[in-house]
């Protein structure tokens, strides 16, 4: 049987794997060689196109962002993981997974149905790989961005693959930390297989039909200990598993030998199957996101946050009024004229992206002279009395010739979704309604009124500096 023991890991940092003795074979059960300290690992992620419990999952998205999206981008900004490929049988999937920056595996159809499991799309995938790093990197075949046949990664033909993950789409909320501290567990010969596991203190119980009375599973029904006297007991959150590929192989199954746990934080448990799941994970994904991006380590993350916010790269800004230029109040004098408050560093950012040439829109529901004075004041376009602003929008920038998922959209309630569901950059103040906030990818901390534009104007910006940085070949000229 095999023996389960708890990876205990400081949430602060990842550790550094052991050094190996000689005589270790630092993958577990299998017999090739690799260094602990160095060894990379190939993250698979099986995403297949159908989903009877709810329909499109691996799609839904979750902060603005599609779940296959969220998984890819966990794994690239895990420092241990160099390669991240999707399994699909799903054209819409594979074209999300590579512009998350995945290499996509084609999954044939008889390893699509329900009754496919996991492994046998795990196990297709690295024949997949292997064949195609023997081929070498021109080869012709499925996989494209980072690895070896559409642009390469510079690894040799026939290269190892010593440490696999296996992530799971559905899981919204994984720390590339915890990605990290599981794969050195493995890397280092410690565990065989390592799995997210979050702390739990339920108190289960079994009620057989057959039975008189209903039997407590993981305690004793006549003996209530206190949470400090029970054993510690960890969920299988169903995230993420590393094992030694030359293991899985062997055993065919994600469970073999010695297996650990990683502890994550129980925020980050959530596993969608049902729309009531998806339901949840969007209304907790502002606070999680948040916190995910606090702990990161500055740089680091690969497409994720850095440490002075989201590289948000867009070529247009769109806002609602009410509650974005202002803080959703209205002052009425004793003649019944209404009159907001606005914020004069909003309409610098706003100044500074005409400036660099952004086009900026507004969008208002409702049909106020003071909204068409403030949009003359700042120079820009505006249209009020929209019912349906996707559809605004959408026209606007096609007339415009601006792709959607090129636009930030800056909302704060339930009538900016069909516009925050449709462009690359949904936005929300902190102070949104809570529908809009589970369908933005980046919320603000600058409410309404008080230099949520300007803060959203700055990180533009900002995202465009970096990008002419980059591609100017004298990083001197930059700051010329």
């Amino acid at each position: 049987m095999a023996r389960v023991e708890l990876v205990e890991t400081p949430r602060a940092a990842v550790p550094p794997a052991p050094a190996t003795r000689p005589d270790d074979h630092p993958v577990g059960t299998g017999s090739r060689r690799t260094d602990a300290a160095t060894a990379r690992a190939t993250a698979i992620i099986p995403a297949r196109g159908g989903s009877v419990g709810l329909p499109g999952k691996n799609l839904a998205r979750v902060g603005g962002v599609p779940l296959i999206a969220r998984a890819v981008r966990a794994a690239l900004a895990a420092d241990r993981i160099d390669r991240v490929v999707v399994s699909t049988d799903d054209s819409a999937i594979a074209d999300a997974a590579r512009a998350a920056g995945a290499s996509v595996v084609d999954r044939p159809a008889q390893l699509s149905g329900s009754a496919a499991s996991s492994e046998s799309a795990l196990l297709h995938a690295l024949d997949e790989l292997e064949l195609r790093d023997a081929l070498g990197p021109l080869a012709p075949g499925p996989l494209g961005g980072r690895t070896g046949v559409e642009g390469g990664d510079e690894r040799r033909p026939g290269a190892e693959h010593p440490v696999t993950v296996f992530i799971q789409a559905t899981s919204p909320f994984i720390d590339p930390a915890d990605l990290d501290a599981a794969i050195a567990r493995v890397a280092s010969g410690q565990r065989d297989v390592v799995f997210s596991g979050a702390l739990s203190h339920v108190f289960l119980w079994r009620d057989d039909a057959d039975a008189d009375s209903a039997v407590g599973v993981n305690h004793e029904a006549s003996r209530r200990l206190r949470r400090q006297e029970r054993e510690p007991e960890y969920l299988e959150t169903g995230a993420f598993y590393v094992f030694a590929t030359d293991g899985f192989r062997a055993a065919g199954h994600r469970f073999f030998g010695r297996i650990g746990i990683q502890p994550v934080d129980p925020d980050h448990a959530i596993e969608i199957d049902d729309l009531a799941d998806l339901e949840r994970a969007r209304a907790l994904a502002a606070h999680v996101d948040r916190g995910l991006a606090a702990s990161a380590r500055p740089g680091a993350a690969r497409g994720a946050l850095d440490a002075v916010g989201p590289r948000i790269d867009v070529d247009a800004l769109v806002t609602d009024f009410d509650g974005v230029h202002t803080d959703d109040t209205v002052m009425v004098d004793q003649l019944g004229r209404e009159s907001v408050r606005v914020s004069r560093s909003d309409g610098a950012g706003i100044a500074r992206l005409r400036k660099a040439g952004l086009p900026v829109l507004i969008l208002s529901a409702e049909q106020n002279p003071v909204v068409g004075r403030r949009a003359e004041k700042l120079g820009v376009e505006c249209v009020q009395g929209v019912e349906e602003k996707g559809a605004v929008l959408r026209e606007w920038a096609g007339r415009r010739g601006i792709r959607l998922d090129r636009i930030a959209y800056l909302g704060n309630d339930r009538g900016d979704l069909p516009a925050l569901e449709l462009v690359g950059w949904p936005i929300a103040v902190p102070d949104a309604a809570a529908e809009a906030l589970a369908a933005a990818r980046h919320v603000l901390t600058s409410t309404g009124g008080h230099g949520a534009v300007r803060e959203l104007a700055d990180l533009i910006l900002a995202a465009r500096d970096t990008a002419a940085a980059n591609d100017d070949p004298d990083p001197a000229s930059a700051r010329s």
